[in-house]
């Protein structure tokens, strides 16, 4: 009696374990994941590039003759006016050199006088007129020489801009040609970055007023307040790296942008024929970019793709994916891989059309 209880108690648990078997199987068949395929077609990208900016006018500012710095009227980082006086350069020997020739040009010119009239007179030749002539001319020039000399010791802004700091300090003794500061017109910013070959094609092929203007990021990643626009195209491509230098010139009405600051340029560029998916649809091990893929028999293979360009919600894919191939769109972490899976096929421009519904 006993053995036939444990016989009925052990054929009962083998059909719990059965049907319980058959239960997960059942479930498991009855899970599907949505699936979809890349979408092509052309659009707009947005692209950045690294970038330098500087100053419409940048420059060093040097002294003219040698002497004493005897004033300096400015201060480092002042906005300076065009024409306003910045250093003085100690002028005492100028001025006396002036002196000097203005007396010689006076007593020459009374010579040419006198001559003049002995001329009238017909008492001397036209040949020594001529001569008293030539050495008064010659010594109105030494007077203008002298003049200029001493309207160097003064340095005054050629532009208006911001100063950068001092290189000499009062009393130095500088030479003919020494800097002094560096001067920038940050009225308007030249921003410099460079594009690969083949984006420079893309850009005089496809060329518009999009494509024209540009933003800037700076380096705190906030964008500049003003857009810009690309005026200028290097002659030459950089044969080490294949790249050609864009300028693009920003106004700059509160002073923000300085020499010398870095940032980015972001462009919008034309995308032929691109292959687009969902980010969701994605996953990244060791900074690379991957998607599972379902092949003919629905069982799912992760494969590596390469970014082309990245907006919000969705990918540029650039190589390791076909119009025709089917990704898996959710349930990512649900899976592993050669698993085989039961979906539902949803069609690339409604999955992208309605991308926030699977964006988490």
């Amino acid at each position: 009696m006993k053995r036939i209880l444990i016989l009925l108690s052990i054929c009962a648990l083998l059909g719990n374990i059965g049907c319980s078997t058959q239960a997960e199987e059942k479930k498991e068949e009855d899970v599907k994941y949505l699936v979809t395929s890349p979408l092509q077609k052309d659009t707009l990208a947005t692209k950045d590039y690294v970038c330098q900016v500087h100053a419409i006018q940048h420059i060093e500012v040097r002294a003219l003759e040698k002497g004493y710095l005897q004033k300096i009227f400015v201060d480092e980082g002042q906005y300076v006016q065009q024409g306003q006086l910045m250093f003085q350069i100690m002028p005492v020997v100028y001025n006396a050199e002036l002196q000097k020739s203005q007396a010689e040009a006076n007593y020459v010119g009374i010579e040419y006088q006198n001559t003049k009239r002995l001329a009238d007179s017909n008492i001397v030749s036209k040949n020594e007129l001529a001569l008293a002539k030539a050495k008064f001319d010659k010594a109105n020039a030494e007077v203008s020489l002298a003049k200029t000399h001493l309207q160097f010791t003064e340095i005054r802004a050629p532009f208006s801009g911001i100063m950068d700091h001092f290189q000499v300090r009062l009393g130095s003794l500088v030479n003919e040609g020494d800097l002094l500061t560096t001067l920038s017109d940050n009225s308007k910013m030249w921003v410099y970055f460079n594009v690969p070959e083949a984006e420079y094609l893309d850009y005089k092929t496809h060329q518009n007023d999009n494509m024209k203007h540009v933003k800037l990021v700076m380096a705190n990643n906030e964008l500049f307040d003003h857009p810009g626009v690309v005026q200028t195209i290097e002659a030459d491509f950089n044969n080490e790296t294949g790249n050609i230098a864009f300028r693009a010139t920003f106004p700059n009405p509160k002073g923000l942008l300085r020499h010398g600051e870095t940032g980015s340029v972001r462009m919008t560029v034309p995308l032929k024929h691109a292959l687009i998916i969902p980010q969701k649809a994605t996953f990244e091990v060791l900074e690379k970019k991957y998607v599972f893929v379902v092949d003919k028999n629905n069982v799912i293979r992760s494969r590596e793709i390469t970014i082309a360009a990245e907006m919000p919600h969705i990918f540029v894919v650039q190589g390791g994916l076909n119009k025709g191939d089917k990704i898996l769109l959710e349930g990512l972490r649900q899976v592993r891989e050669n698993e085989k899976i039961h979906y539902t096929f949803v069609k690339p421009d409604s999955v992208i059309s309605h991308l926030s519904l699977y964006a988490e």
